[in-house]
């Protein structure tokens, strides 16, 4: 049986004038999560959804809504976003002064906690909070703008991942975001990846082409045997 991974369409790359619709229509061509690239114009150099945004758009799917904070300092945001109606919240190591405090709260309000690291963030922090993990989201890009490249040495990273992951018994589900595309993807999940945020890729063409970019990045999975993806 292939690897299936989960995918995270990005809202980042969809049509900010009519959010709720684009969620809505990733849901139906197939996606499994939304993922939502929160930016403050600090941590990272962009600035994109506040809670209120998140909130409104809850009514539109019943996708899990995969939270990715890219917010300095985080803590205050967490039940804002979590009241909005994130199911995993995502942070970064260096938004906060004790991670493994953010992530115990964030597991506190009812969320799945995950964690982020940038292409130069040591593994070795995952180490020290594994078990507090839900999800560990591997940037292949520098985070704070869509439509990058993929940073090929993300691969590697990924591998270390799934063997810190493996070592501990952890199920968390380990994520890649940052230029994923169907040329790209199987190679993640050989790595270990078992779930794929893709923005560009999965919003180009307009809402017609939802579906089969959804499905190209399947197809692409599917050449992974289980023991390739373990």
């Amino acid at each position: 049986m292939a690897v299936s991974p989960l995918i995270c369409p990005s809202i980042l790359a969809s049509d900010f004038a009519r959010l709720g619709q684009e969620v809505a229509a990733i849901e139906a061509a197939g996606a499994d999560w939304v993922h939502v690239d929160v930016m403050d114009g600090h941590f990272v150099p962009n600035l994109t959804m506040g809670p209120d945004i998140v909130k409104a758009l809850r009514p539109h799917t019943s996708l899990p809504f995969d939270v990715h904070l890219m917010v300095a300092p985080v803590d205050p945001w967490l039940e804002a976003y979590r009241n909005a109606g994130a199911d995993v919240l995502t942070v970064h190591p260096e938004s906060g002064p004790h991670l493994h405090r953010t992530l115990g709260r964030i597991r506190q309000l009812g969320a799945k906690a995950g964690v982020v690291f940038n292409p130069s963030t040591p593994l070795s922090i995952l180490e020290e909070v594994v078990d507090l993990v839900d999800l560990v989201l591997i940037m292949s890009v520098n985070p704070g703008f869509g439509g990058q490249g993929f940073i090929p040495s993300a691969l590697g990273k990924i591998a270390r991942a799934r063997t810190i992951l493996d070592r501990a018994g952890s199920s968390a589900t380990l994520q890649v975001d940052g230029g994923v595309t169907s040329a790209n993807a199987a190679a993640c999940v050989a790595a270990g990846a078992d779930a794929l945020v893709a923005g560009t890729a999965v919003f180009k063409g307009g809402e017609a082409a939802y579906a089969a970019n959804i499905a190209a990045i399947r197809t692409a999975c599917a050449t992974v045997s289980p023991e390739a993806g373990a």
